[in-house]
């Protein structure tokens, strides 16, 4: 099995200032990068090999710690078809953030180990466990259907997919923060079901089936230690303070 993580993110302001970096996969938490802590998981759950995309200060941090860098770009967008593309004939790839300060090898594990055969899957967290690991943390999480989930940042991409995913990519990954606006993509009953509150898990991997013609799989229970990622100071905070 093999894994790439996207490296290319950047922060500013207060938040660089904390980290001590501009490079968000680079920030330190609890004496280890997030990219490092990604990498070490990675390997720990018998990944073979791991590319990563980012720039000049990632493929130094890298070392020879992964088997290839490849060059980011400017935009976040181009740098996911590029992550799409890293490993082309693997039979299927982990794709992961390298925004995840509690990812463990385990977790990642665990998440591999139930997705289905050729499915694109992502994994999803019960609220009620996320909340239970991570007491008093900033707010996540998305409510479908009356019920609240949190989702992760790991992926399972099925082999020969990459084609179908890249035709979507760019409008998915900039509305990938905003569910109404994924719903909207697919068409004006979808959006409709989510404005409405009807907006179910299972109305997800459907509209991921109608549109790239995959099973798709929203993986629940997942580790909540896959589902904390890093997108503000006051998480970058939480994370540096709490085990």
């Amino acid at each position: 099995m093999k894994a790439v993580i996207t490296a290319g993110g950047r922060i500013d302001g207060a938040f660089a200032q904390a980290a001590g970096t501009h490079v968000k996969a680079l920030a330190p938490v609890r004496g280890m990068t997030m990219l490092a802590r990604m990498i070490e998981a990675l390997g720990a759950a018998g990944v073979s090999q791991i590319a990563v995309v980012g720039g000049e200060e990632v493929r130094a941090a890298c070392g020879g710690s992964v088997d290839r860098v490849v060059d980011e770009s400017p935009s976040g967008s181009e740098n996911l078809l590029r992550a799409l593309r890293a490993w082309p004939d693997s039979e299927r790839v982990l794709y992961a953030t390298s925004d995840l300060p509690y990812v463990t090898g385990g977790a990642i594990g665990d998440f591999a180990g139930r997705v289905g055969q050729g499915a694109l899957a992502v994994a999803l967290t019960e609220f009620g466990a996320f909340c239970e690991r991570f007491p008093g943390a900033p707010p996540f999480g998305i409510t479908l259907s009356g019920e609240r989930v949190v989702n992760g940042g790991l992926f399972s991409i099925p082999q020969g997919s990459g084609d179908k995913l890249a035709g979507i990519a760019q409008r998915f990954f900039e509305a990938r923060k905003r569910p109404w606006r994924m719903a909207s993509l697919v068409g004006p009953g979808v959006l409709i079901r989510f404005l409405s509150g009807r907006l179910r898990v299972a109305d997800l991997e459907a509209m991921a089936l109608h549109v790239l013609a995959l099973p798709a799989q929203a993986l629940r229970g997942c580790a909540p230690e896959l589902a904390f990622d890093v997108d503000t100071i006051d998480e970058y905070r939480y994370a540096c303070t709490n085990d």
